[in-house]
């Protein structure tokens, strides 16, 4: 005599202990994530409460913490900017030529090469930047000052030292580079063999097959890279510290030499000699620059999700 079993029994899976664990164990972090997520925000947020609370004429420059943030999002969204426009074409072209030109060996080392540059310490950037970066850079600011000083972006007077907002958006540039090539050079060689070769079979040349089929491929991994290099940049401190000389507020020239400092640069130079509710208006600084971090985060997010649907990536 024969015994049945309900379907449901008959067909459920079973897991083993290693699966077991490993679920498990992803589960508990990720909702780790979450808390230490959700408890780094509650301590920005009461932290920075009494700074929102307060007189104006009691919290630092004495004018309100509108005005002393203000100046510190700007400049910290302009340096980014900066970093992202000059960075994202260069390591998309860097990503292409080692990917699909270079001989493999050249292609192998230059990765290398590449790749070595997300260990440079932030601080050795730095040094480079204000030892040898920005005086080079002066001529070309009075070049641009005398040719393009009709732009606001160029108006000058030019800086005598170079440390300005454009020299810290190159050395941020520098800084995201890698990271932004190498993720772009992972999308672009998963790019699937049959769509290269059938674009080469019907006569495309090179880059013909490039631009039809490789970038639009791996377009959402390379808006998912500039995001990632966006973020770092955002939060990058000791660099532009070092480089960019702060003595302004808000302004678009970007070769002068009055210039907003960014939220991380200016927490981590006036932090040690802060006390009171100069702390809390730090703080505040910095729930400012965890909302902006944030929200780049999940527009880069939607950004991929919605390219993916379109570029066969999923």
């Amino acid at each position: 005599m024969t015994t049945t079993h309900p379907p449901e029994q008959q067909h459920r899976p079973v897991r083993r202990l290693g699966d077991r664990i490993f679920s498990g164990s992803a589960r508990t972090a990720g909702i780790a994530i979450l808390v230490i997520l959700a408890g780094v925000a509650a301590f920005l947020v009461l932290e920075s409460v009494p700074a929102l609370t307060a007189p104006a004429e009691d919290l630092p420059g004495g004018e309100g913490l509108v005005a002393y943030v203000g100046p510190l999002i700007f400049g910290t969204l302009i340096s980014a900017v900066i970093a992202l426009v000059v960075a994202t074409p260069l390591a998309v072209a860097i990503a292409l030529f080692i990917t699909y030109y270079a001989p493999r060996r050249i292609a192998q080392a230059l990765g290398y090469v590449v790749d070595l540059l997300a260990a440079i310490p932030s601080i050795v950037y730095g040094f480079w930047g204000i030892a040898w970066l920005a005086p080079t850079l002066v001529p070309f600011y009075r070049w641009l000052e005398d040719n393009l000083g009709f732009i606001p972006l160029f108006a000058g007077p030019t800086s005598s030292t170079g440390r300005t907002m454009l020299t810290a958006g190159l050395v941020l540039a520098i800084m995201i580079l890698p990271i932004i090539s190498a993720l772009a050079r992972e999308v672009f060689g998963q790019t699937p063999a049959l769509q290269r070769e059938a674009a080469l079979a019907l006569g495309a040349t090179r880059w013909e097959m490039i631009r039809m089929t490789v970038i639009p491929y791996g377009r959402s991994g390379v808006i998912g890279g500039a995001m990632l290099g966006l973020g770092r940049a955002l939060g990058e401190t000791m660099a532009i510290a070092l480089v960019l000389s702060v003595s302004g507020g808000i302004t678009f020239n970007l070769i002068s030499s009055g210039n907003p400092s960014t939220i991380a640069a200016n927490i981590a130079l006036t932090f040690p000699e802060s006390s009171g509710l100069a702390v809390n208006t730090l703080i505040a600084s910095g729930l400012a620059l965890f909302l902006i971090t944030l929200l780049v985060n999940t527009l880069a997010r939607w950004i991929v999700n919605r390219r993916a649907d379109f570029s066969g990536a999923n």
